[in-house]
């Protein structure tokens, strides 16, 4: 096998692996996108605004602290 064949070779391959992720990602980004889609249609929460934090959220966080705290003592 000469080097001529063995770039040749090597080439397609290199093509063929980025053509395959690339495919790859494709996809990933189009399920996503129809995830998206359908978690919007059945009316599902929006997201918060950044930066928002629920009441429960802080009193779970604040709780989980003092136990942890109570333990380490």
């Amino acid at each position: 096998m000469t080097i001529i064949e063995m770039l040749q070779q090597s080439s397609i391959l290199t093509i063929l692996g980025v053509a395959t992720v690339f495919g790859f990602i494709a996809l990933m980004v189009f399920c996503i996108g129809l995830v998206g889609k359908i978690i919007n249609r059945t009316g599902k929460k929006q997201p918060l605004e950044k930066g928002v934090v629920l009441p429960e959220t802080v009193a779970a966080i604040t709780a989980a602290v003092s136990e942890y705290r109570k333990s380490k003592e």
